[in-house]
């Protein structure tokens, strides 16, 4: 009987024991929703039941019955994950989010049911938060390296997280490690992130600092179909297309869509613009040609004939056929929308800028006939692009481009009263 009575009171103490554990992690649960509820407001009344919760899931962790059981994993890995976020010492703090990580892995293997899903994810936020606070702060201080490795960290925490990609795509770029803004841009487009044209706007920009042309082209062109409507996208897909030499590429791509949607006056702008920038491009060779012709010139002897390079003469012509390829497609958009501001901006421009070269290319004329043949033939070309210059500030006569253009023309006719006062407007133009 002895026996019986001492088996019989040891099952007891067995039995008082597990009991016991299992009181620990009723009191760490308890103890940490306390805490919980209350620590956001008054951090410093929250403490002790945090620490109350880390003692009693201690206790209950080292015991064989209560230690792998998915509640402890969880309430395990939100206490240390809580503790972290608020301890002052690195070395602790490092030890306690070694704890949490483990927990938080352990838990997500056990709770096989996503019964304590919500406090694994309350846990994985709280140390995301310090990566991102981390991050942000060293964004703040221009340490974009620095950032870029927190706002990693935290999405090894939060895989798919879209703030993390963001946020690690934009210090990348920003410390010039292209290859991670790209990374994080190309899976920030693979997610649900709402503002994607944004991402779009950045990438072939990077593809080209990071030296891949074909890629850059590529996610432009996609950027553009998926996004028809965005003028912005569609010019970047142009620039970027012109930055590679595919301008042809492009002409034959946007043709195709006229074909398919002739009354589109987007694309006859998008064209307008294509060949815009073909004729910017070449305004770059004549730029530096005229450089050095003005060089050449102030070296010259007294009295001596000077001959402006010929080159330069082929390429203002070449430009100016591109102009008029531009005017065209203009012309063709505002048939379609009599009031389409950005084409008869453009169309004004882009009339306007073979006057310009003739303007200045006659100052190297040295006799006064020649000179003065040449300057009717710029005031000609000045006066086609009145009615849409005047136009353009009708629509939009707060547009700093458009009185810009206006101003332009009035120097070029020789008109200063009508320049100033237009540069009065300017002047006059809220501050941006």
């Amino acid at each position: 009987m002895k026996i019986k009575f001492l088996l019989t009171g040891l099952l007891g103490l067995i039995t008082i024991s597990a009991f016991a554990q299992k009181g620990e992690l009723s009191n760490a649960q308890s103890e940490y929703e306390k805490y919980d509820g209350i620590a956001n407001a008054n951090f410093a009344l929250a403490k002790p039941s945090l620490t109350s919760a880390k003692t009693s899931i201690d206790k209950a962790s080292s015991n064989a019955k209560t230690a792998t059981l998915p509640q402890t994993y969880a309430l395990k890995a939100a206490i240390y994950a809580s503790l972290t976020s608020h301890e002052a010492d690195a070395a602790t703090a490092a030890t306690e989010r070694a704890t949490a990580e483990e927990a938080i892995a352990k838990a997500k293997e056990t709770d096989t049911k996503n019964e304590y899903k919500n406090l694994i994810d309350h846990a994985s936020r709280e140390l995301a938060q310090i990566e991102l606070d981390k991050g942000v702060k060293a964004y703040q201080d221009k340490k974009f390296e620095e950032a870029y490795n927190a706002f990693i960290a935290m999405q090894k925490i939060l895989p798919g997280d879209t703030t993390s990609m963001l946020y690690a795509g934009v210090s990348a770029a920003n410390a010039k490690n292209y290859p991670g803004a790209l990374e994080n841009y190309n899976k920030l487009l693979a997610t649900n992130y709402k503002d994607k044209e944004k991402i779009y706007m950045d990438m072939p920009v990077l593809y080209m600092l990071n030296k891949d042309t074909a890629n850059a082209v590529k996610i432009a062109s996609e950027a553009a179909s998926k996004y028809p409507n965005n003028a912005d996208l569609r010019k970047a897909e142009i620039e970027t297309s012109l930055q590679a030499g595919q301008q042809g590429d492009l002409i034959a791509k946007i043709e195709t869509a006229i074909k398919a949607d002739p009354n589109n006056k987007k694309l006859y702008y998008y064209a307008g613009i294509t060949y815009s920038q073909i004729a910017e491009s070449v305004q770059k060779e004549m730029a530096k040609l005229q450089k050095a012709d003005k060089a050449a010139e102030s070296k010259a002897k007294p009295g001596t004939k000077f001959t402006p390079n010929p080159q330069i003469a082929k390429l203002g012509q070449t430009r100016a056929d591109d102009f008029a390829k531009a005017a065209e497609q203009y012309k063709k958009a505002v048939a379609l929308d009599p009031n389409y501001f950005e084409a008869i901006l453009n169309l004004g421009y882009v009339i306007m800028a073979p006057a310009i070269d003739m303007y200045n290319a006659a100052r190297f004329l040295n006799d006064q006939k020649s000179y003065d043949a040449a300057m009717k033939k710029a005031v000609d070309q000045f006066n086609l692009a009145k009615p849409y210059l005047l136009k353009a500030v009708e629509l939009n006569p707060q547009s700093p481009d458009a009185l810009t253009n206006l101003k332009s023309y009035y120097l070029g006719i020789q008109d200063n009263t009508n320049a100033n006062e237009t540069q009065k407007k300017i002047d006059a133009l809220p501050k941006k």
